[in-house]
C-alpha cells in the first residue's frame, strides 16, 4: 500500500509509539519513522540519541526506516513523494491538535493525507514526558519503553537531571 511517514519528536520512543509503528507497518509497504523538528519542544535527548533509540527499538520491523528532518513534515513528504502521514491519537484533545496540523499540511501539500490510528487502550496515558519524569527519579519504566533502550533512557535522564 505504498509508503507512509510517522513523524514525531520521540523524546524518547515509548511503547505507545512502538504500538503505532507496529500497526502502521502492517498497513504500508514501507513506513518511515521520522524524528521531526518541533520548535515548541525542548528535547532531553539529542537527535543522534533519539535516532539510535528508534533504530534499536524498530530493528524487528523489516519495512521500517528511521529518518529525520529539520524541515516542515509536509515539505519532507512532498520531496520524497510520500502521500500519507500516520499519527497516533490517545484522546480527543490529541485529535483537535492533530486535525489542525493535518489541515495545515494539506494546505502546504494537497496530495498529503493523514491517517489517524487510535492508541491501544493500555497506552492512552503514556507520553514521552511521563517517561522522562519517571526515569529522572528512578521509577520503573520497563512497561513504558522498549526493552532495547530502557537502561539508556534511565541513565541519561538521571544524568541530565543533575545538570
Amino acid at each position: 500500500m505504498g509508503i507512509a511517514l510517522y513523524p514525531g519528536s520521540f523524546d524518547p520512543i515509548t511503547l505507545g509509539h512502538l504500538n503505532i509503528i507496529r500497526r502502521a507497518a502492517t498497513i504500508f509497504d514501507q513506513l518511515e519513522v521520522c524524528v521531526a523538528a518541533n520548535s515548541d519542544k525542548r528535547t532531553v535527548f539529542s537527535l543522534d540519541e533519539r535516532m539510535d533509540f528508534l533504530r534499536r527499538s524498530c530493528g524487528r520491523f523489516d519495512n521500517v526506516k528511521i529518518v529525520s528532518t529539520d524541515r516542515l513534515v509536509a515539505d519532507y513528504c512532498r520531496e520524497h513523494e510520500i502521500k500519507v502521514l500516520v499519527k497516533g491519537l490517545r484522546a480527543v484533545s490529541d485529535f483537535e491538535y492533530e486535525f489542525q496540523i493535518a489541515m495545515v499540511n494539506k494546505k502546504i501539500y494537497p496530495q498529503l493525507d493523514t491517517l489517524f490510528l487510535t492508541s491501544s487502550e493500555k497506552y492512552t496515558f503514556l507520553s514521552s514526558t511521563v517517561v522522562k519524569e519517571l526515569a529522572r527519579y528512578g521509577a520503573d519504566i520497563s512497561e513504558l519503553v522498549p526493552m532495547e533502550i530502557k537502561e539508556d533512557v534511565i541513565k541519561l535522564s538521571q544524568l541530565r537531571r543533575k545538570v
